[in-house]
């Protein structure tokens, strides 16, 4: 008796073990994902600086000639790994909030889409854990798929990180880069675009759904001009997971941020998560709260080489109903209340 009773004690203490070494695996796969993030590219610029003043510089200058020779390859759908995308680290990061994709409907591998992704919190950490890695088996649901995630292409101009991004198909999001993916780089291809961008950032905080789509049209132009059929994607609980300062219309808070996002691209947000050693301190790290992906039905797009503003408004219209109704199918199921509206600015 006493034998059982040391053996199921250390049993426990096993698991109670285990239990805390993954939980601060997840706290550090999210932690250095946050820092990719906000430093990484300037610090990876300044390292460079650095080394290229230093006996090591030859170092840096082969990588400088390399970077010039690579330049236009974000532009050309990129260079992902399955090997990083497959890192173990990405499931720590999953398991950290925990993060879910859902499928709704099948995508034939004979068509290209445009998933539009909603909303965008501050650091769409949804679309990059779903998308950008294969923690939630994006691969596995959407067979025959490739997924590419668009961002800033001011990020891939920074030394490292753009190799780093590239890796896990992340691709920029201007005109030539989706161009040369929807009608150079064959069919099966899925390029995420966040829609409401900067400007949808500034408004997230916990307990809002909203998205910033009625005036955001350029994604629905270049669905028709490459045919690329558009999937509305909304991601429950990515306003959750940062608590963020929002400046009201007119303050000199609003004022600065739209001015940043006006020239430099991005808007800087006032935010923050739960410390790195406790939950109840304020830090960088996001919430702990669940975030769940649901990829809706595609919506066909005809091909129209020159489309018409009546063809976009038309078939925006199309999107913003569809999108509607598959926040409004499923947002009981993730802890909404049926009397919550998607407000649509």
């Amino acid at each position: 008796g006493t034998g059982s009773n040391v053996l199921s004690a250390l049993q426990d203490l096993f698991w109670l073990l285990k239990s805390k070494v993954e939980k601060q695996l997840q706290i550090i796969s999210v932690l250095q994902w946050v820092l990719t993030f906000l430093i990484m590219g300037i610090a990876c610029t300044l390292i460079l600086m650095y080394i290229l003043c230093t006996d090591c510089w030859a170092i840096a200058a082969l990588y400088l000639a390399w970077l010039v020779f690579d330049w236009n390859t974000p532009k050309k759908g990129g260079r992902r790994s399955q090997w990083v995308r497959n890192w173990a680290i990405w499931r720590y990061f999953r398991d950290y909030f925990p993060i879910r994709l859902v499928k709704t409907h099948n995508l034939l591998t004979t068509r290209n889409y445009i998933f539009g992704y909603h909303p965008h919190g501050i650091m769409g950490l949804g679309a990059f854990c779903n998308f950008s890695t294969e923690a939630t088996g994006v691969g596995q649901k959407f067979p025959g798929i490739r997924p590419y995630l668009a961002t800033l292409a001011g990020n891939f101009r920074m030394p490292i990180l753009r190799d780093y991004l590239m890796s896990g198909g992340i691709c920029p999001v201007n005109r030539d880069s989706i161009d040369y993916i929807l009608s150079k780089n064959g069919s099966g291809n899925a390029i995420i675009i966040v829609v409401g961008g900067a400007a949808e950032s500034l408004n997230c905080t916990p307990g809002k759904n909203s998205v910033t789509l009625k005036n955001r049209k350029g994604f629905v132009k270049l669905a028709l001009c490459h045919g690329a059929d558009l999937v509305p994607v909304y991601s429950f609980g990515e306003n959750e997971v940062y608590k963020q300062v929002i400046f009201e219309e007119g303050s000199w808070g609003r004022w600065v941020q739209k001015k940043f996002q006006k020239h430099i691209g991005f808007a800087p947000c006032i935010f923050h998560g739960r410390g790195l050693f406790s939950s109840n301190s304020w830090g960088l790290l996001p919430y702990s709260k669940p975030i769940t992906t649901v990829v809706g039905e595609p919506i066909t797009i005809p091909k129209i080489d020159n489309p018409s503003q009546k063809d976009v408004d038309f078939y925006h219209s199309i999107y913003v109903d569809s999108l509607i109704r598959l926040f409004d199918k499923y947002k009981s199921k993730f802890g909404l209340p049926e009397t919550e509206v998607l407000e649509v600015n």
